[in-house]
């Protein structure tokens, strides 16, 4: 452990990392291999994020769609105009409201998805590589487990109760 981490006691007199801290260290570990991983195929991580979003949930919103990649609204409606000149997606007007446009992945998107996924998932190998299946199950419940508790956290925190 570097002077710089973060620790906290553990009780037992000895100082460990805050857990927060090795969340942080492992998603910038992650980002960057993803970005390596995917530069060749002229995609970032936030951009390979949004299409396995778009895969997952269907058509999206450009806000919806920023909500589940983790982003502000502004920073992915830059991203939605660069997917879409690349012609990864289109966007249509929602039958029930013209207004909104919403994205979906085109043929040339799945594609590129294709292209990428083998990369991305030999990252998740290596990742849990040296688990056992049960203690994969374990480490993803418990990363499960810590968004929803922060996530739950963060809404009581934007949406305080009422005296």
């Amino acid at each position: 452990m570097s002077d710089a981490e973060p620790s906290t006691d553990s009780g037992l007199g000895a100082r460990t990392p805050l857990t927060l801290y090795l969340v942080k260290r492992l998603e910038l570990v992650i980002r960057a291999l993803m970005d390596d991983a995917l530069r060749p195929f002229g995609m970032t991580t936030l951009q390979y994020t949004a299409l396995t979003v778009l895969e997952s949930r269907g058509p999206l919103s450009s806000a919806q769609l920023a909500r589940r990649s983790f982003l502000r609204p502004q920073t992915m409606h830059e991203m939605v105009l660069s997917l879409e000149k690349r012609g990864l997606i289109v966007r249509e007007p929602q039958a029930d409201n013209k207004r909104i446009l919403l994205a979906q992945l085109t043929e040339l998107g799945r594609a590129m998805l294709a292209r990428c996924n083998p990369h991305v998932l030999e990252l998740e190998q290596a990742l849990l590589a040296d688990l056992d299946p049960e203690q994969r199950d374990t480490f993803r419940e418990g990363l499960r487990h810590g968004a929803r508790a922060l996530g739950e956290l963060s809404s009581a925190r934007k949406n305080p109760p009422s005296a």
